[in-house]
């Protein structure tokens, strides 16, 4: 279990997969978090890739989203990516810069990353600024990154930050 200030992050399990499947189910989050027609066994296929690390975002005692972490192992390029969604009637109160603040310094201090990205649509300005609010800094944007419910293709913005400018 990590503790951040107002949240708490624990591995998520197969019990919270009704719960986070209906999270994404939102239009809020559906927008930025698709996964195909059957969102819970898109939520299953992320706890069976090794690759992701999943954790549950809880706040007052209640599964409010997620965030996951995947790390490049090459030793050269090393760094973890993240990505975080919440139920939108929690938005707004900070809990997502919460929940990234408290899972970088757990990734700097447990497994001594030092560079971190997150790559929001570049269109999800309120995504954009809860993580500059943390410390991220835009990098440029991916064009066409990727394709939308709309069939279209739509530009992310790379973002990063290096441990030291972690925001408290």
């Amino acid at each position: 279990m990590l503790r951040g200030r107002a949240v708490t992050l624990r591995p998520v399990t197969e019990a919270d997969v009704p719960a986070l499947a209906t999270i994404r189910a939102t239009p809020e989050v559906r927008r930025w978090w698709r996964g195909g027609d059957d969102l819970a066994a898109s939520v299953r296929a992320d706890l069976a890739d090794d690759t992701v690390t999943v954790y549950v975002v809880e706040h007052a005692d209640r599964l409010v989203g997620a965030i996951q972490w995947y790390a490049e192992t090459d030793p050269d390029y090393r760094h973890a990516s993240l990505d975080v969604f919440l139920d939108p009637a929690v938005r707004g109160n900070g809990l997502g810069g919460d929940a990234v603040r408290t899972l970088v310094r757990h990734l700097v201090d447990e497994y001594g990353h030092h560079r971190f990205t997150i790559d929001p649509a570049a269109a999800n300005t309120a995504a954009i600024r809860a993580y500059a609010k943390v410390g991220f800094r835009p990098v440029g944007v991916m064009r066409r990154y990727e394709r939308g419910a709309d069939g279209r293709w739509h530009d992310a913005l790379l973002m990063d930050l290096l441990a030291e400018e972690l925001a408290d």
